[in-house]
């Protein structure tokens, strides 16, 4: 069987972010995600208009994967998209909800409705970097290794993806963990369930 490996991975928790294992941007003194994200966006040098329209979630998942890449110069489009997280668009969802509930201000924003369903994520993400790929995006309590790296090995051996993105970002009541790996045919940790697991608990 085919061998494939975790070519490059990053985290993004307690305001820090994390890529390979080392530190590269910190700000402590964010009181909220949205200054955290507006900060690592402006590190990353980053010139894309819609950022700004996104909501948390989608901004978590997009500067994560503009992390994991930022030494590539571009990546295939087939690079498929498997993401995960335990709470959905449930942020999001509750600021959509407040919007319906008065009905003396009663208007629902179409700007925030486009945000009620997680992958959009995987739109947003494919838009930037042209990805004409698989992509799915699961739910569940915690973070499952395994099942992240059979689907995405099945991905990879049917020759449906050239490349994966996979992991975690999770965003609920302003706590967040996000976890991503670029997976491949190259790199020095093999993907397995156990190397999968040790990365994102580092």
């Amino acid at each position: 069987m085919e061998k494939f490996y975790i070519s490059d991975f990053c985290s993004l928790r307690n305001n820090r972010v994390f890529k390979n294992g080392e530190e590269i941007y910190s700000d402590v003194t964010s009181e909220s995600i949205k200054d955290f994200a507006k900060g690592l966006y402006k590190s990353l040098d980053l010139k894309y208009p819609k950022f700004h329209k996104m909501d948390e979630l989608c901004k978590l998942g997009f500067l994560a994967t503009e992390v994991l890449i930022s030494h590539m110069e571009a990546i295939d489009q087939d690079t498929a998209l498997v993401l995960s997280n335990r709470a959905s668009s449930l942020d999001t969802d509750r600021k959509h909800q407040v919007s319906i509930d008065d009905r003396a201000n009663f208007y629902p924003s179409p700007a925030v409705f486009v945000y009620t369903l997680p992958n959009i994520i995987m739109g947003e993400i494919s838009i930037k970097n042209k990805l004409k790929s698989e992509n799915a995006f699961f739910i569940s309590e915690h973070f499952d290794p395994e099942f992240i790296a059979n689907y995405s090995q099945v991905l990879l051996q049917t020759g449906k993806a050239s490349n994966v993105i996979c992991g975690w970002v999770d965003l609920d009541n302003d706590k967040y963990d996000v976890f991503l790996a670029f997976l491949s045919k190259k790199g020095k940790k093999e993907l397995t369930k156990k190397e999968l697991n040790n990365l994102y608990n580092q």
